[in-house]
């Protein structure tokens, strides 16, 4: 497989070219050296794709988390429609976000470098947190089963959130949420990190809980949370 290396707004578009099979090893090295060398913002150009077999849809996958591991972003674009077909039947479809364009993927990298720059920055008390007594849903995003666990919000903020839960996953892992502002129902489906795990004997009415760290947020999603805390920031009983 041919790689070809472009840069643009501090974002590094990948061109490859050719099949991902077991012979394309240098697409991971080339994540890898990206990752390290240039940027954690990745756009993946599918254009020049012919065929991927199950060991290239592995190779995938290693290098996406790769990429998540070092809090990078990686995005496809212009993929083939056989291709998207092979990733809906391998269960990747709900994995990796995919983009008509690679102007609509820039776009999308451009909303998470100023959301990015606010979290490394450590902004985080910028934004209120509010008690929230809602329902969520979640699991492991690179799991390859449908099965979702069930949780509580205790509070929410624009960038996450703390649950009560039964199901703990460990801190780093990505998760796949589910859950609706109230009252008007509006639901979200955000990718979450967890940040925290309670402990026990500092919180034990709050236990077994994690603190989730939306993931790869929109903009335009952030800023619904951020309107929805702002406004009910002055009630204390929200739902209850």
């Amino acid at each position: 497989m041919k790689i070809n290396i472009r840069e643009k707004d501090n974002i590094v578009i990948l061109d490859l070219e050719g099949n991902i099979d077991i012979n394309a090893s240098n697409f991971i090295e080339t994540i890898g050296w990206v990752l390290v060398n240039k940027s954690k913002n990745i756009i993946c150009n599918f254009e020049g794709i012919d065929i991927i077999d199950y060991v290239g849809v592995s190779l995938i996958a290693v290098a996406y988390k790769n990429v998540i591991n070092h809090n990078g972003n990686m995005l496809l674009c212009n993929v083939p429609a056989h291709i998207l077909k092979l990733f809906t039947i391998v269960g990747l479809d709900k994995v990796f976000d995919y983009y008509q364009t690679e102007e609509d993927a820039i776009k999308i990298l451009k909303e998470l470098q100023i959301f990015d720059r606010i979290t490394s920055a450590k902004l985080r008390r910028r934004f209120r947190r509010i008690p929230y007594k809602g329902d969520i849903e979640y699991k492991q995003k690179f799991s390859p089963t449908d099965i979702f666990y069930k949780g509580k919000i205790l509070n929410l903020s624009a960038i996450g959130a703390f649950i009560v839960c039964d199901k703990i996953f460990s801190i780093g892992e990505i998760l796949q949420t589910k859950f609706y502002l109230l009252p008007d129902e509006m639901e979200l489906k955000l990718d979450a990190k967890v940040i925290w795990i309670a402990d026990e004997e500092i919180q034990p009415l709050e236990s077994p809980a994690m603190g989730i760290e939306f993931y790869n947020i929109e903009a335009h999603t952030q800023q619904l949370i951020i309107d929805f805390v702002e406004k009910n920031f002055a009630n204390t009983d929200i739902n209850e």
